[in-house]
């Protein structure tokens, strides 16, 4: 199967990008079910790039009914150890206009019910996520946005919402409070999910709206958001040809070994079939233990 070392999530407009060359698609299965879609390869800026299309073509997948655990691994199975992930976030704060991009620092997990572990079923991690998002891939595309003439944010905080519905101006306000800078639906699993799978994670995200609490500006709709989503897909799509090629060919962040001591189930103690379900994931770090307990 075709490999790809950069991950790039998003909607339409941003999986068939002008100037990608070698484009095939790939179906990909995992023992967490389907993806959202297949998953389109193609070299970009002379970088081999996997796209998929988070919420399926013509979306059509909710942000709660997301298939996120089967996503992230499918794109470990292709060999990503990167993931840029681009979307559409109100802004929470007036310094931060529709139209800009925030490359948040920290997230406020609000969701309810999504799968949001890899490890459950007899294993046991406990992963860091003190800093949610990789620093050294912020940092990079950071600078490509800002290359790209995009009006770009660096840090702040991303509240995660279940959705589908929008805000109450009572919630709005209190995420406000809060300290929260903007807010979403997707940051979250997705975040948590691939540093489980040790893959550097980022997310670009662009204003749409100012959500509800804005004093003058109207209240958001799904008109607003889909109309400036488009507008601010072409400063992505510069964004991303900057980047990709910027990024280092090896990592030295933490994210790469984010399971080496995170781990928490002895492996005596870890079923059979949860070891061969995971062994993507924790397969380096099962050969090292057997190796102790036998010596």
């Amino acid at each position: 199967m075709s490999e790809a070392k950069i991950g790039i999530m998003g909607g339409s407009g941003l999986y068939r990008m002008e100037g990608m060359t070698d484009v095939e698609k790939v179906k990909v299965g995992t023992p967490f079910g389907e993806p959202s879609a297949e998953i389109v390869l193609g070299t970009l800026e002379g970088v081999r790039v996997a796209f998929l299309p988070r919420h399926g073509e013509g979306h059509r997948i909710g942000p709660g009914e997301l298939p996120a655990r089967a996503n992230i691994y499918a794109l470990k199975s292709l060999g990503v150890e990167r993931i840029i992930s681009v979307g559409a976030v109100g802004s929470l704060r007036e310094e931060i206009q529709p139209l800009d991009v925030v490359i948040p620092d920290q997230f406020i997990d609000r969701t309810r019910g999504r799968s949001s572990t890899f490890f459950t079923g007899g294993m046991v991690a406990h992963v860091s996520l003190a800093e949610p998002f990789c620093p050294v891939l912020s940092d990079a595309s950071f600078e490509a946005a800002g290359r790209a003439g995009a009006r770009v944010h660096k840090g702040g905080t991303y509240l995660v919402m279940e959705g589908p519905q929008l805000s109450t101006m009572a919630e709005s306000q209190l995420y406000r409070s809060w300290g929260a800078d903007i807010i979403g639906m997707t940051a979250s699993p997705e975040a948590k999910l691939a540093r489980e799978a040790e893959i550097c994670y980022v997310t670009l995200s662009i204003v749409t709206d100012y959500d509800c609490w804005h004093p003058i500006n109207e209240s958001v709709t799904t008109e607003m958001i889909l109309t400036n989503l488009k507008k601010g897909v072409d400063d992505m799509k510069r964004t991303l040809k900057l980047l990709l090629p910027a990024l280092p060919p090896e990592r030295d962040c933490a994210c790469a070994g984010a399971l080496s001591c995170a781990i928490a189930t002895d492996i005596r103690y870890i079923p059979e079939k949860k070891k061969e379900e995971l062994k993507l994931l924790i397969g380096r770090y099962m050969d090292g233990e057997q190796d102790a307990v036998e010596t």
